[in-house]
């Protein structure tokens, strides 16, 4: 028998369509992000109804697992919602903000420590806030659709979400390309760059979520997952290793530039013209973060470290405002990034963002 919570008790009340929906059924709790429209971008509702189901689940010795897809055939989720970031930050308002990263960097840190499995279906786009639901459940499932990424440099920012600690965490420099490059995973490169588990075909998706309710053995949802997973073909961040180690394992964003050009192959040239096209603040602030990611002891002193650095650019950098209009707002995509250029960057930048802090704590 299948017990369905339609979001929260106000939308139901409301007859609105729930953004979140809950319901369990032979074990398995299943939350869905439902705002398909905006491939299921994440607002503060979201957020805390996803909190507030999944306390109640800790405790519910009827569930025994808990999976998280998103609605639409499109994407998991497409981040959060930087419309309304913009506005928070133009009008001076960022009470709002602060209250979206605690509560968002809460439900990261839950999923990763939430004592029963959580299994998450990266199908399509997942970006951004996606990973931050995404990338540290239990078992995470990705598809020939699965297009995923820490995109935040195209908008003058940083990867947040706990984004900085997989990236830290990925084979060789392949952390500091996709970081700085905003670069897009597909299924092969997520799984060998430790963003997902399993490959599994779109299609069996149904059916590895049926053998979650129906079968008994094997009863682990990982081991389970292996009777439904396909190997999937090479990837190709692993076949690029040797240039993308050489180039960004350099010091700085303009040596990994000049490095790049240096190699000669038409894809290292590519990735500096990409670079040169991005924020200089925002690549000077980000590959500092991803490689002080890794001196950290966990995820939760990594969303520490993301919760001062996103807060720092709000109240204190113009081009995050910039890059959402150029690349969301008016879709033009030509920023005007304040400094334009690489050597206008103070030598200190990434010192002073790491030295913000915050007026609200992030925990308690």
């Amino acid at each position: 028998m299948a017990r369905v919570v339609a979001g929260s008790v106000a939308q139901v009340n409301a007859g609105i369509e729930p953004t979140i929906l809950s319901r369990s059924r032979a074990g398995v709790g299943h939350l869905t992000l439902n705002r398909p429209r905006a491939i299921n971008a994440l607002n503060l509702e979201m957020v805390t109804e996803m909190l507030r189901v999944l306390d109640a689940w800790e405790h519910d010795t009827d569930i025994d697992i808990v999976v998280i897809d998103g609605a639409g055939e499109r994407g998991m989720c497409a981040g959060g919602d930087v419309r309304g970031l913009s506005e928070q930050v133009r009008g001076g308002a960022l009470e709002g903000a602060v209250e979206f990263f605690r509560a968002e960097y809460a439900l990261n840190a839950r999923i990763a420590e939430y004592p029963k499995p959580i299994i998450t279906f990266a199908d399509g786009v997942t970006m951004g806030g996606g990973i931050g639901v995404a990338g540290h459940a239990s078992l995470r499932i990705v598809t020939e659709r699965s297009q995923l990424a820490m995109p935040e440099t195209r908008i003058g920012f940083t990867p947040d979400v706990g984004g900085s600690w997989l990236l830290a965490k990925a084979p060789g420099r392949i952390g500091e390309y996709l970081a700085l490059t905003s670069g897009v995973m597909d299924y092969s490169d997520a799984i060998y760059a430790g963003f997902a588990d399993r490959f599994v075909p779109a299609d069996h998706l149904a059916a590895l979520y049926d053998a979650f309710e129906t079968r008994a053995d094997p009863a682990n949802p990982a081991e389970l997952s292996l009777l439904f997973d396909e190997t999937p073909p090479p990837s190709r961040l692993e076949a690029a290793r040797e240039w993308i180690d050489d180039a960004f394992s350099r010091d700085t964003v303009a040596d990994i530039i000049a490095r790049l050009r240096e190699i000669g192959e038409d894809a290292a040239s590519d990735t500096a013209d990409v670079l040169e096209q991005l924020s200089p603040t925002a690549l000077t602030v980000t590959l500092a973060a991803v490689r002080r990611a890794r001196t950290l002891t966990g995820l939760r002193g990594v969303l520490e470290q993301e919760y001062g650095l996103v807060l720092w650019f709000a109240a204190t950098q113009p081009d995050l405002v910039e890059g959402i209009r150029a690349q969301v707002i008016d879709k033009d995509r030509m920023p005007r990034w304040n400094p334009a250029a690489l050597s206008d960057v103070p030598a200190d930048i990434a010192e002073q963002a790491f030295a913000y802090r915050p007026v609200t704590a992030l925990w308690g």
